[in-house]
């Protein structure tokens, strides 16, 4: 325990207060829910007292410190706003009136961020699966919170809510930079519309079924592609042995990849250098670009286009997630812009360009973000 620091129960410190509210059916109540990670308050559509029915609402008030029980496990606390004093909790909900003299309640929030404080609260939440994972709340004077002097619990507060809003801040700025990034190259893909032909994906980019021979003394590096256009990501290196039935197809670079059942979900991506000669099963549809026609960074940007997708939707019929599949010979008839060569070479390299600055913006952002969680167990732990 550091220099000064007293090691108190979170029952000394914070009281658990129960407002409960009589619902009356013709009223409204706009309900709260806690994120995990101590991520804060959220708000749920409000419901009617009908709807409420019999179950118990309590009310909240500005400053309260909150435990969600089925999530405590996962870091599921917050505080209450004045902008949340006008909802409610439900019984999942606790709430507590924190001892201003003795305890600044984001001391008490930042220490529920740190490993250490949220594997108390995992401790006292028995149970195997997540759902069943409730939290004893009879047990809450088991919690042990590491506790500086008020000033001190203040000036920590303010150090560490500073570190959150520079973090913020520079996310909120890549993200702006980002948005006019897309911008840019949607801009510039509707002027090659403008002068494109149009012609089925058959013509352009065929199915490229390259079936490999498996060997079983080799190993093979097996891909999928992630869903909203996050890329090509390498499953598994497993030996050929492992494959019983399966077959494998091998995917060369430019190569743009549909997972046939999370197309629907924008699975769609070009394969880049490093990812030549990975495999993947039958549920990858891989349309070989004919480079004479069209070029990988074009046709894919088509599919990120509304219009592209819509038609990517059309060809997976299906209503649940699980049967909405991508059709091969749907895909096959979709009709793409196909603009002359020169133009799309333009498109290209404003492509790279747009590549080059997302890959040479400044790293520290991420860094620091995944840097956080080891600074506040330094502060509170060591």
């Amino acid at each position: 325990m550091k220099n000064g620091w007293s090691e108190v129960s979170l029952r000394d410190i914070a009281t658990l207060t129960r407002r409960q509210v009589l619902v009356e059916a013709g009223c409204s109540y706009p309900e709260v829910g806690v994120r995990c990670f101590g991520k804060g308050l959220f708000h749920k559509p409000p419901r009617t007292g009908l709807e409420v029915g019999d179950k118990k609402l309590f009310a909240l008030r500005h400053g309260d410190f909150v435990i969600q029980v089925t999530f405590a496990w996962e870091g599921a606390v917050g505080i209450v706003a004045e902008a949340d004093q006008s909802f409610f909790g439900s019984v999942r909900v606790l709430t507590f009136e924190v001892e201003a003299e003795r305890c600044e309640r984001r001391f008490l929030l930042w220490y529920f961020r740190t490993k250490a404080g949220v594997d108390q609260l995992a401790r006292i939440s028995p149970g195997s699966a997540g759902r069943n994972r409730v939290l004893a709340i009879g047990r809450l004077g088991e919690v042990r919170i590491p506790l500086p002097p008020l000033a001190e619990q203040q000036h920590l507060v303010a150090h560490l809510d500073a570190i959150e809003a520079r973090l913020t801040r520079a996310q909120k700025l890549r993200e702006e930079q980002e948005v006019e990034l897309q911008a840019a190259l949607r801009s510039a893909f509707h002027q090659l519309e403008a002068r494109a032909e149009w012609k089925p994906v058959s013509e352009v980019a065929p199915l490229a079924w390259r079936q490999i021979t498996i060997d079983p003394e080799a190993s093979y590096t097996e891909y999928g592609v992630r869903s909203f256009y996050k890329g090509i990501f390498l499953r598994r290196k497993v030996p050929g042995s492992a494959f019983s039935w399966q077959e494998l197809y091998r995917l060369n670079t430019g190569d743009i990849v549909f997972s046939n059942i999370m197309a629907w979900e924008k699975a769609i991506a070009v394969a880049g250098p490093e990812q030549d000669g990975w495999v993947g099963n039958h549920r990858m549809l891989v349309c070989e670009p004919r480079r004479d026609l069209v070029l990988p960074s074009c046709l894919h940007h088509y599919f990120m286009t509304a219009d592209g997708f819509a038609k990517i939707l059309k060809a997976s019929p299906g209503t649940a997630a699980r049967n909405k599949t991508l059709k091969a010979d749907r895909l096959m008839e979709i009709e793409v812009p196909v603009p002359p060569l020169a133009q799309q070479q333009a498109f290209d390299a404003l492509c790279q360009q747009v590549a080059q600055l997302r890959s040479t913006r400044p790293s520290h952002v991420a860094e620091l973000n995944a840097l956080f969680p080891s600074l506040l167990d330094h502060i509170f732990n060591s």
